[in-house]
């Protein structure tokens, strides 16, 4: 099997400025398809929404994975591309669809990852992938 070499994940066209522009260099998002993430891997931004398409790539500096989205804010700062209000809103919007351990009847608490990231690029145009990029993200394979 061909050697993993970064991640792709979908922002909303709308969010993409936050990190070309605006010099946001910490992504977050609900953990999923990380564990075999290192530092040094790329991160392909794929652009959702509209004039979809592969927009730019950063590499990874750092990873970090923690119970609590809002945790990242005092680590980072204002490096990170959503705010406390957009967080607050997701978390919320999620409680909704996460399922229930039915042994103990309570909800089942999702990790969150940072990406820490450096030497961000935007494309000149998107490039189309190959193959579809689903919400949760993908690796990326040499």
């Amino acid at each position: 099997m061909p050697e993993i070499t970064g991640v792709t994940f979908p922002v909303p066209k709308p969010l993409m400025p936050r990190f070309f522009a605006e010099g946001k260099t910490v992504f977050i998002k609900p953990a999923t398809v990380f564990k075999e993430l290192r530092s040094g891997m790329k991160l392909v931004f794929y652009q959702s929404h509209e004039d979809t398409g592969y927009a730019g790539e950063a590499t990874i500096r750092r990873i970090i994975i923690d119970d609590d989205p809002f945790a990242f804010f005092e680590t980072f700062g204002d490096a990170v591309f959503l705010t406390r209000e957009e967080v607050r809103a997701y978390v919320e919007s999620q409680g909704r669809w996460q399922g229930v351990r039915v042994r103990k009847g309570e909800a089942k608490k999702r990790a969150w990852m940072a990406l820490e990231l450096e030497d961000i690029q935007e494309y000149d145009k998107p490039r189309k992938p190959e193959r579809f990029v689903p919400v949760g993200g993908k690796y990326l394979r040499e």
